[in-house]
C-alpha cells in the first residue's frame, strides 16, 4: 500500500528564547500541532541544554507540496544566513535530509563527497565563530567517548608494527631539542587511570601514582 502524502507543508523558524539563536527549517505533516522543533545538530545541542520549553517555535510561510517546499528553504537558507553568528543552520537549504536511496547505500559518491565536505566546513566555522557550540560539542564528546569505553565499544588502537615517517621523527627530535618556557610540554607528563587521560606537573607524579593512575595516556579506537 502506498504511503500517504503529507497534507501539510511549511518552513519554520525555531528560536531559543535563553540566547536568541534561531534556526530555519522545512517540515512536511499531518498535523501542524505535532510538537516538532527541527533537527538540526547544533539545535538538537540548544534543546538539550536549555530545554523544549526555552524555544519557541513559529512558522514562517505555507507552501502547496514537498517540491515547491525544498525550494523555498533554499532560497531562505542560503550563504548570507549561514554566516549570521545567531544562526543555528549548518547547511544550507533545500536537502530535506537524504532522500529515500542513501539508506540502501546507493547515494552518488560525488554527491555524498560534497555533502561531507560541506557539512564539515560548516562545523568548523561553527566552533571558530560559536563558543559556546565548541564547548558543548567538546563536552559531549568527551563524555562519549568514556561512554563507550565503560561499555566496551571502543579499545586502545594496536601500534604493533607500526612506525613513525621519518618527517615525524625529525619534528619529534626537534621538539625534544627546546627547553624551558619554549617547550609547551616542558615539565608537565601525561597519565591515565584507563577511563580519563590527565596532562599534570612531573612535580604531583608521586601523588597521582599513589591513587593508582599511570604514566602515559590511552588513545580510542572504534572496535
Amino acid at each position: 500500500m502506498a504511503r500517504k502524502e503529507y497534507k501539510i507543508h511549511y518552513i519554520y523558524k525555531t528560536t531559543c528564547i535563553v540566547t536568541g539563536k534561531f534556526y530555519i527549517g522545512m517540515h512536511s505533516t499531518f498535523n501542524e500541532d505535532d510538537g516538532y522543533l527541527g533537527s538540526g545538530k547544533v539545535l538538537g545541542y540548544s534543546i538539550r541544554k536549555y530545554g523544549k520549553e526555552k524555544h519557541s517555535k513559529e512558522i514562517v510561510e505555507y507552501c502547496l507540496d514537498r517540491s515547491s517546499l525544498k525550494v523555498r528553504e533554499k532560497e531562505i537558507v542560503n550563504e548570507e544566513l549561514l554566516n549570521d553568528k545567531m544562526c543555528m543552520n549548518l547547511k544550507l537549504g533545500g536537502e530535506g535530509g537524504f532522500p529515500l536511496h542513501c539508506a540502501f547505500g546507493n547515494i552518488d559518491k560525488e554527491i555524498q563527497s560534497k555533502r561531507s565536505q560541506s557539512g564539515g566546513n560548516a562545523t568548523s566555522l561553527k566552533f571558530k565563530t560559536d563558543k559556546e557550540f565548541a564547548e558543548t560539542k567538546t563536552r559531549i564528546s568527551s563524555k562519549n567517548m568514556k561512554e563507550l569505553h565503560r561499555l566496551g565499544k571502543i579499545s586502545p588502537p594496536n601500534w604493533t608494527g607500526k612506525k613513525h615517517s621519518r618527517e615525524t621523527i625529525e619534528k619529534l627530535k626537534e621538539k625534544k631539542t627546546q627547553v624551558g618556557t619554549k617547550n609547551s610540554q616542558f615539565g608537565t607528563c601525561w597519565i591515565t587511570n584507563g577511563l580519563e587521560n590527565k596532562k599534570i606537573k612531573k612535580t604531583d607524579i608521586d601523588r597521582f601514582i599513589n591513587e593508582g593512575w599511570k604514566l602515559g595516556r590511552v588513545m580510542y579506537q572504534e572496535l
